[in-house]
């Protein structure tokens, strides 16, 4: 009977801790975050962007998962943004200048300013943001910006030694790039980068715009013939990783310094990818026979010349929409010597 007796007891402790709930807690399921970016997989700055997310998913211990969505698998390359905005995706990468005219101050990053390399063009991209953050990109939380390499003229058979030379070419490019390819006397075709290689292949362009790397990271060095080192009238595209403000507003305060941590490393690392990716390209390009034309000095110069236009535009267009062009033009001037000096 006493055996029945514990037998009986524990069994009903067992049933009361059942019904009170008095058992371990299960693990909180993590927080899913979805991230579209146009880049292939195999881009450098698609990996790099895969690497962010795992990196998210470690240093926050799992709190956080990110699902990362390339090649424009979840949003094509220019409504990127505007899914992020309205949670089609939690996290977005692309570029500015896809929506050209709804980001004007940073425009101001893509001017031709005679770039040299990505590191400098992505400390103007940052710098800019930082002192006008109020103006721009308020209705989703920025992780960090970047900008490639010096933007460089490619043509398809017909090689482009002199200004002239570039007079009614089809030019593949994208808001404030069209402006540089105009100013330079070319004819620009709005295009997204994804669309670029089949339209030089089959001839719906003569040319594009793009920097060094694209060569290789998008295969574009295999449908072009000449590459045209106009550095002095080298521009540069400003990409964006942002979050959805609805989405980051929700996550735990210590999720976000994570975060945070996390996108001011990957601003450095980005920088780092588009010059040693720029130099593969330039490797591409060689390795493919293509020729690499340099611009004498004068003839630099004048190239230099016919685009300043396109910055004495931009003040002006900012002027009528009563933003500080002039002041936005400055930082970013500054901005960039102050990277030369470093």
């Amino acid at each position: 009977m006493k055996a029945r007796n514990v037998g009986f007891v524990l069994v009903f402790i067992s049933m009361v801790f059942l019904v009170l709930g008095w058992v371990a807690p299960a693990k909180a399921e993590p927080i899913k975050l979805t991230y579209s970016s146009f880049f292939p997989s195999a881009h450098v700055q698609s990996k790099l962007a895969e690497a962010w997310a795992k990196e998210v998913e470690q240093r926050t211990d799992g709190k956080v998962k990110v699902e990362y969505y390339p090649g424009q698998t979840l949003t094509k390359a220019d409504v990127i943004y505007d899914g992020v905005v309205n949670g089609i995706s939690d996290v977005g990468f692309s570029v500015l200048g896809y929506t050209r005219g709804r980001f004007p101050l940073m425009e101001v990053v893509d001017l031709p300013l005679g770039y040299k390399n990505g590191v400098e063009a992505t400390a103007v991209a940052n710098a800019v943001y930082d002192k006008f953050k109020d103006k721009v990109l308020t209705d989703t939380e920025v992780m960090y910006l970047h900008a490639h390499g010096p933007g460089l003229l490619h043509t398809k058979d017909k090689a482009v030694r002199k200004l002239e030379d570039l007079k009614g070419l089809k030019i593949r490019s994208h808001g404030t790039s069209s402006k540089v390819v105009k100013a330079l006397g070319g004819t620009p075709v709005a295009q997204p980068m994804p669309e670029t290689y089949q339209s030089l292949q089959k001839g719906v362009v003569d040319g594009a715009v793009y920097p060094l790397e694209s060569n290789k990271g998008w295969k574009l060095g295999e449908v072009i013939d000449f590459c045209t080192l106009d550095f002095p009238a080298a521009y540069t595209t400003t990409f964006f990783v942002v979050m959805n403000k609805d989405k980051w507003n929700a996550l735990p305060d210590d999720v976000k310094q994570t975060i945070k941590k996390i996108n001011e490393e990957w601003i450095g690392k980005s920088a780092q990818a588009w010059e040693e990716s720029d130099k593969e390209g330039v490797d591409f390009l060689k390795e493919k026979q293509k020729e690499i034309i340099q611009l004498p000095d004068q003839e630099g110069e004048k190239w230099s010349a016919a685009v300043q236009p396109v910055l004495k535009e931009f003040v002006e267009e900012m002027n009528k929409k009563n933003l500080p062009g002039q002041e936005a033009l400055d930082e970013a001037q500054k901005s960039l010597n102050n990277a030369r000096k470093k």
